[in-house]
């Protein structure tokens, strides 16, 4: 480690001892979206590596999913929620304009010393709250935290968008975040970006103060998500590669001495991309897309979850998680698990 990261480290570390994950029973395979709008399954499998993704059913919200994650990350952990100082939901999808999805998840858990609050970064709002909660609990302010994403993108999809609708999927992950005097294992750097003037790549317009509710729309499609397509993957590949390498050079590390790295799942094919350009070993980079689609904030902490129970990493890994995403915004984590 070089001298800026060395005086990073505190006596507090922010150690991941707990993580989870739930997903919709109900699948859409690309063979049955092929009978929805114009596509097969070669033609989504061919451009984003997608198979299937998981849909909610109607009595199953984002508090839900994100409640059911969090159960199993802190069973994980062996942290009663009653402990619980701060619970941060990532999310594009909440259960309501307002309260935060965060209070409904401190509601279920009975969580009722926790602070909370929701995070509205899109893809990266996963990879922001590990940064966030890195802060609070180095400065000694907090002793645990739970981090969430949560999303039910299904919900806001155009099911008769070929260029959207293959893309998005429901589910939850989940991570329990302790200070631990635990030497060096822990969030070791983290980095954090944002570029508002791409904010048309990646948008769903209604129904904010812009577009409020009360005003019909011009476009009755802008209640559902609007993407472009190769404006998305070159910015993507593009920022994937620098948040890595910063990570890399400012922890003095290299490829060798990383375990696994773990990005957003937004189309195999962007990680691909970026993957070859930071020359990383394909046995050291995790993918799940084909089974979940892309989740938003979700997808780093679902693949993050089965990564670990499938022993891919172990304790002692140093690995990396890496998002981008609407915003525009993307940002990466260093962690030795």
């Amino acid at each position: 480690m070089n001298k800026e990261v060395e005086e990073r480290r505190t006596p507090c570390r922010a150690v991941i001892t707990g993580y989870g994950s739930f997903a919709p029973e109900k699948k859409l395979t690309n063979e049955e979206l092929a009978k929805m709008v114009d596509t097969s399954d070669e033609w989504i499998t061919t451009r984003t590596g997608i198979k299937a993704r998981h849909i909610t059913s109607d009595n199953e919200s984002t508090a839900f999913l994100a409640t059911e994650a969090a159960k199993k990350a802190l069973a994980e952990a062996k942290l009663d929620a009653s402990e619980v100082e701060l619970i941060i939901v990532a999310t594009i999808t909440p259960e309501m304009v307002f309260p935060s999805t965060a209070s409904f998840v401190q509601r279920s858990l009975q969580a009722k010393k926790a602070w909370v609050f929701d995070l509205a970064a899109a893809c990266s709002g996963f990879v922001y709250g590990l940064s966030i909660v890195q802060q609070f609990i180095e400065s000694g302010r907090i002793k645990n935290a739970l981090v969430i994403g949560a999303e039910t993108l299904s919900k806001i999809t155009n099911w008769k968008d070929r260029t959207s609708c293959i893309l998005f999927g429901d589910g939850a992950g989940a991570v329990v975040i302790e200070s631990k005097e635990d030497g060096r294992r822990g969030i070791i750097y983290s980095n954090m970006y944002s570029d508002g003037d791409c904010w048309e790549a990646l948008n769903c317009q209604a129904h904010g103060s812009r577009h409020p509710s009360n005003r019909p729309l011009e476009d009755p499609k802008k209640i559902y998500m609007e993407i472009k397509g190769r404006e998305v993957y070159q910015q993507a590949v593009r920022r994937i590669v620098e948040a890595v390498t910063e990570c890399l050079e400012k922890c003095n590390l290299t490829m060798d001495d990383i375990s696994m790295v773990i990005s957003h799942q937004m189309n195999a094919r962007i990680i691909e991309s970026a993957s070859k350009r930071l020359k990383i070993p394909e046995e050291k980079v995790f993918l799940n897309i084909a089974e979940y689609g892309n989740t938003s904030a979700a997808s780093v902490p679902i693949a993050f979850n089965e990564c670990a129970r499938s022993g891919r990493i172990k304790h002692g890994d140093i690995i990396i998680f890496v998002a981008f995403g609407a915003g525009l915004t993307w940002g990466a984590n260093v962690i030795e698990f």
